[in-house]
This record gives C-alpha cells, structure tokens and sequence, in this order.
C-alpha cells in the first residue's frame, strides 16, 4: 500500500481520525518549542489595525487565533481550509475567545482560492505547502489575491531532514523516511521555493531556519509520532512488529531522559512585485 499523506486526504478520514489531527495542530500549537517559531514570523509582519490577512490551509485557525490576540491588529482576517470539521473547530475556538469579529473561517480550496485578485495585505501558508497536491498552484493563488507590494508568507518543514534517534541506523532511518513518506506529499518543497517563488512575482524580502531539536525530553515529536506512525503502518512499509519495537524505543527514551529528535523549519516572507 502506498503511503498517503493524511492532510492531503482529510475529506477521506473517519471522524476519529480527524479528531486526533485537530489534538495534533492544537497541542503542536500550545508547545513552546514549535509555538516559538510562528511568533518569531508574526513579529516581523506588517500588520496595521486595518490589514486584510488570508490564512490558506487554516487548520484549527491557530495563526489567525494569536495574530487576533495581538493588541495593535483590529482587521479583518480569513482562513481558508479543504476541511469542514477544521473549520468548524476553527470557528468554535474563535468564538471560545470572543474572537469572532475579526475571524472568519470557512471552507475552501486552497488550489483556486475564492477570492478577487489583490484583496489582501498578507497572505500566510502555514504548514501547508508541504501536504498539497499542486504546491505551485497554490503559491500562484496566493500570489494573486495579495495586494502589489503585499507580503506572502511560506512556513513549513523540510521533513527530509526528520530523524528520531535509534541504535539500529540503517532502520531508524528507513523510519524517519517512511514517517515522512507518510505524512508530507511535499516533504523536500521547501528547498524548491527559493528558486521558485521569485518566478511567481514574489520577491524575498527576508528568509531563515530554525532547527526544532529536542534532546532527553520529547513532546512535540513524541506527539508527532503517535499521530503519524499508525499511517507509517497502514502504508505496510514495515511489519508492524517492527515499527511497535522502533515507537516503543521512543517512549522509554522521553521517560528514561534519552530522546533525541529534530527536524528543519524554515520561514520564507516575500513581497509581491
């Protein structure tokens, strides 16, 4: 069985399925050693009380939630997502934190996004190019409904780089391979966008990469794990005994105070030519 990218095929899920997604981009978000990578981008946008923002790929709505919370963002801000259950968790938090005013959530696709062109001020990608079928298009969409001289904003993962540590190599990583196989349909896209993104009118305004590491503790990716592997398992890339022995590893690891895990973000803002 080949490997499908879960996110990419979230309208297929069963509604347990897309709950453990929605405690996966909700405790991802509340983790401070991922949370810190989304406010270190928020802080260098130009966001003014009246700035339009669009958020493709919204998720649970956590971009739009902390840049609502911000005390000088009195705007308007959308977020689009292929998911009803995301969008509707997402209106329910928004109204959970009296947000509602200035978030609107609704569903979308982010292949042809409903909007007019140059409608908004910032556009953010958030975890999104690396699950979408046609990365291009996408940039392309979010390219257009920006406003010229608006920012674009690209955050992802270069989940070529995930590695968890396990005595047997070799395995470990045929697993971190198969995790990432499993999970991501773009896994390497964000290597691709430099040369990219200034083909579609964007031009790099600034970009960076953080390294989210941990080292004798695990949460994030001992989140990350129980999440994905059972896909790493319906791919049949492994026996499943195999793959219990290698999670299991994991486990005693965070208790035992030796786990080692980490993987490449990176952050790409751009201005529209």
């Amino acid at each position: 069985m080949v490997a499908r990218d879960p996110h990419r095929f979230i309208n297929e899920l069963d509604d347990d399925a897309l709950a453990r997604l929605v405690a996966r981009l909700e405790s991802r978000a509340r983790d401070a050693v991922f949370a810190r990578l989304l406010d270190k981008y928020i802080a260098t946008l130009p966001i003014s009380a009246s700035s339009r923002i669009l958020d493709v790929g919204t998720g649970t709505g956590v971009v739009l939630r902390a840049i609502a919370r911000r005390g000088d963002f009195r705007g308007q801000a959308t977020g689009i997502d292929q998911c009803p259950t995301f969008v509707e968790t997402a209106n329910s938090f928004a109204k959970a934190e009296e947000l509602t005013g200035r978030l609107d959530f609704r569903v979308g696709d982010a292949h042809r996004l409903d909007f007019p062109s140059g409608t908004f001020d910032i556009v953010i990608a958030h975890t999104l190019i690396s699950h979408v079928t046609a990365p291009l298009a996408v940039l392309g969409e979010m390219a257009r409904v920006v406003k010229p001289g608006g920012i674009v904003v690209v955050f992802d993962g270069d989940y070529a780089s995930l590695t968890y540590a396990f005595a047997d190599h070799d395995f470990g990583h045929q697993m971190d391979t198969a995790l990432a196989n499993a999970t991501f349909n773009n896994p390497r896209i964000m290597r691709d966008l430099p040369r990219l993104l200034p083909e579609l009118g964007l031009k790099f305004v600034a970009g960076w990469g953080d390294a989210v590491a941990e080292i004798g503790q695990g949460s994030y990716f001992k989140s990350f794990a129980e999440t994905y592997v059972p896909y790493v398992k319906r791919s049949g890339a492994f026996p499943e005994q195999a793959i219990d022995i290698w999670f299991d590893t994991q486990l005693r690891a965070i208790v035992n105070g030796t786990f080692f895990a980490t993987c490449n973000y990176y952050t790409y803002v751009t201005r529209r030519t």
